[in-house]
Formats: structure tokens, C-alpha cells, sequence
């Protein structure tokens, strides 16, 4: 018996999907020939990774090579292929010969940047933190640690955006070279000194090889301050720890006797008073102490840091310098700090790194109410908030601010306007005193009288 075998029955194609691969047809041919020429340049390329890794290192130095050579370098050599060529299409010999002499001045000016220089050098700056109108003095030392005499060789101090330029004498193996730098502070800021630079190449810069020996590091101009007196009296009289109305089991402020749980520290048990109790009734009767909660003084000062709210960079300066007096009395008071300039910020600092922050502010984007918000993440627990800015802040912008934080935080608003006399305007949870100098900021301070 034979059994025939029929082929599967094939549906006939849809019409609707027939008439998609028609229009995907063109799409996904050229994504084949896409596939097709892009997949061996990927083997390939993944194939010569050895290879460019063995290379890398011979292109780093050719690279360098090349940056070695100036401006006036190339230009050199360019011309010198220019008369080179004229020389030998035109035949004069006079572009030949002036093509000759620019190569042999390139290559000779090359053999100035030639060999290694062997040096230990270093810097000190002394001190680190000046005040505006100070100066700081940059001590540099170079010794000679190579086997070979050295050569004058010019070295570069950057100082902020200038530089500072020495021509260091011929050293014999094992000679030391030092010098002193000093760096004035006419404004605040940061001022970055560094890196130490050493270059060597031809007197006529057509060569020329740096290297560089030193890190850079900073120097931090801090702004002006006045000595205030203890925060805790004047208008900032409510700074001490307050007692509040929270139940604590450990604390200072003593608040009455109630009976003993299970769980409470026996250490706090009133030994008299249990005892008298326990005379009394039938049984003993254990009486434990409870406290009102006391809360450590936080004192948060924000620095309006938008330029529309200042006359001029003077009126900036003394609201730095308003905060960073008072941030420096709140450390001497033992308080805890928070200090707010639009970007910058610290939480607890001591007293060089809160300078540091006044240091680093600068004009930026962030308004009074924003920087306030960012307060209240920052240091949700602050007790006295203290609003700086300049005569452009009005009252409802200090308003706005004063939205962001809580409604039992105490708020000092000051505004400098310099040429202006001392006033007061208060209003529910906001108190703002405008100051014309930094010299009023002690008299405000101490509660002395507001004209």
C-alpha cells in the first residue's frame, strides 16, 4: 500500500500585509546594505584594538612633539617648503638657499628643547586666608637633582589670571634656587596660584617645551569684619536655648513627677519623693522626673547674591561683610550655623571655612525667597533666621522669603543701603532694619537706639 505524502497546504497571503511589506520593502533593504557595509568596519575596527593600544602611547608623544613647536614655528617652516618649491620649479637658487636657512633655524632652535630636566620644585604660600588689603607671601624653591649642570631656564607663576615670570640662574647638580613672591589681596575672592611651570626653547620662542611641576592651589581673600558684641542680647535677645513646651525624659528644664512605667530610665527615678509616697500607700510607688525640652540656639544667615538687588559691587561687598561678622560672633557664641549664598552653602563650619563661603559668593541667578527654600532644607531646626540683601529688596520680597520658613523661627531682614541712616520697620514674624555702613551692623545688633 502506498501512501502519499501532500505538501502543507500554504495560506494564501493577506492582502493588508502584503501590501506593508511593500511599503517596508525599501526600508529594510537599506538597512541590509547598511548591515552589510558597517559589520566589517566594526570587525576590523575591534580587531586593530591591539594595535591602536600599542600606538597610543608613540601618538601621545608625537602629539606632543608637535605642540612643542610655536606659531611662529610653523609659519617658519611653512615658508620654508614654499621657497623650497619655488627654488626648484622657478630654479633660483636665492628661494632655495632662503628655504635652507629657515629649516636649519627651526632645527636649530629644536636642539634648545632637547633633554631632560631633572628638578624638585615647590611652593608655600604663607599665609593661606588674607583679609581684603592684605598681601600673602609665595615662597618657590627648585633644586637641581640631576647629574648635569642647568642651564637659565625661564619659570611661570600663574596668580589668578596673570602671571608671574622668573629667570632661574644655572644651577650645578645638586644647586637650589628660592625666591619670594608676594600676592596681594585688593579685593575679595579666590584667587588660584599655580602650577609652577618651567620652560625651555630658543630665545626667540620659535621652540618652546613646558613642563609642569606643582599642583595648583588657592588663596582665599576674606571679606572685612567688625566685632559684635554676644548675639544673645539686642535685637537677637531670643538666641539662648529656649525651653519649649515639648515633654523630654532628659533635659535641664525640670518639669514635675509622675508615676513610673516600665521602660523609663531608672536614673531619673526620685528616690525621696517615691519614698515618701510609698509610706503613704499601701505598697511601693516609684515617681520619675520629666522635662520640658530645651532646644540649642541656630542661627542661619542668607545672602542675597542677585545682582538687581544692589546699587553697585560696594553695596555687595558689605552685605558679604555683614554676614560673614555675624557668622563669626555665632561661632564665638558656641551657636550652631548655617550659612546660604545662593550656590554656596555650609552647615556647621569653623570659622576659616564660613570665611571660605563668603570668599567663594558671587553674582549668580539664585533670589532672597530661593535661597531661603534651600535654608529650610538645609537646616530645618534653625531657631533665628538673618536676611541679607541690598536697597533694590523690597518688603515683599522679604515677605515671600519669610513664607518658606517656619512660623516660630524669629527673622531678621537687613538691608544695606549705603549713605542711608539707620531704620526700623517691623510687621508679624519679620523685623527689617536698614544700615548704611558696615560700622552701624554692632550698634543694630546690640538693640542700641535706631535712628
Amino acid at each position: 500500500m502506498t501512501t502519499q505524502i501532500r505538501p502543507p497546504k500554504v495560506p494564501a497571503a493577506d492582502p493588508s500585509r502584503r501590501a506593508a511589506r511593500a511599503k517596508r520593502g525599501p526600508r529594510a533593504a537599506l538597512r541590509l546594505v547598511f548591515t552589510e557595509v558597517t559589520l566589517p568596519l566594526r570587525r576590523a575596527w575591534f580587531a586593530t584594538a591591539p594595535i591602536r593600544e600599542a600606538v597610543r602611547p608613540y601618538l601621545a608623544k608625537l602629539v606632543a612633539g608637535v605642540q612643542v613647536v610655536s606659531a611662529l614655528g610653523w609659519t617658519m617652516l611653512g615658508a620654508a617648503v614654499v621657497f623650497a618649491v619655488l627654488g626648484a620649479r622657478l630654479g633660483w637658487r636665492e628661494f632655495s638657499y632662503l628655504g635652507a636657512v629657515l629649516f636649519f633655524l627651526v632645527g636649530g632652535a629644536a636642539l634648545f628643547a632637547i633633554g631632560r630636566t631633572r628638578l624638585e620644585v615647590g611652593f608655600e604660600v604663607a599665609p593661606r586666608r588674607i583679609v581684603v588689603g592684605d598681601a600673602a607671601a609665595v615662597q618657590f624653591s627648585v633644586k637641581n637633582i640631576g647629574t648635569l649642570p642647568l642651564l637659565p631656564i625661564g619659570l611661570e607663576f600663574p596668580v589668578g589670571e596673570a602671571v608671574a615670570g622668573f629667570t632661574l640662574p644655572a644651577l650645578a647638580p645638586g644647586g637650589s634656587f628660592e625666591d619670594v613672591a608676594v600676592v596681594p589681596g585688593p579685593r575679595r575672592g579666590v584667587i588660584q596660584l599655580g602650577p609652577v611651570t618651567t620652560q625651555r626653547g630658543d630665545p626667540f620662542g620659535v621652540v618652546r617645551r613646558e613642563v609642569t611641576w606643582t599642583e595648583p592651589t588657592e588663596l582665599f581673600v576674606h571679606p572685612r569684619t567688625v566685632p559684635l558684641e554676644p548675639l544673645g542680647a539686642g535685637l537677637l535677645r531670643d538666641l539662648e536655648g529656649r525651653t519649649t513646651r515639648d515633654i523630654s525624659m532628659s533635659d535641664l528644664a525640670f518639669h514635675t513627677l509622675r508615676d513610673y512605667v516600665p521602660g523609663d530610665d531608672r536614673r531619673y527615678i526620685h528616690w525621696r519623693s517615691s519614698a515618701k509616697f510609698s509610706g503613704l500607700a499601701d505598697g511601693e510607688r516609684f515617681m520619675v522626673r520629666q522635662f520640658l525640652d530645651t532646644r540649642r540656639s541656630h542661627i542661619a544667615v542668607v545672602t542675597d547674591v542677585e545682582q538687581a538687588s544692589y546699587n553697585s559691587d560696594e553695596e555687595f561687598e558689605v552685605a558679604l561683610s555683614v554676614g560673614a561678622s555675624i557668622a563669626i560672633r555665632a561661632l564665638a557664641d558656641e551657636m550652631d550655623l548655617t550659612l546660604v549664598c545662593g550656590e554656596h552653602a555650609a552647615m556647621q563650619p569653623p570659622p576659616h571655612l564660613a570665611l571660605d563661603t563668603y570668599s567663594r559668593a558671587d553674582y549668580d541667578g539664585w533670589e532672597l525667597a530661593a535661597a531661603t527654600g534651600r535654608l529650610n532644607h538645609l537646616a530645618p531646626d534653625a531657631s533665628v533666621v538673618i536676611l541679607i540683601t541690598g536697597p533694590n529688596c523690597g518688603f515683599t520680597e522679604f515677605q515671600r522669603a519669610r513664607s518658606f520658613l517656619p512660623r516660630e523661627v524669629a527673622t531678621l531682614a537687613l538691608r544695606v543701603n549705603l549713605g542711608s541712616r539707620i531704620s526700623l520697620q517691623d510687621s508679624v514674624g519679620l523685623t527689617l532694619v536698614s544700615i548704611g555702613r558696615l560700622a552701624d551692623l554692632p550698634r543694630v545688633l546690640a538693640g542700641g537706639q535706631l535712628v
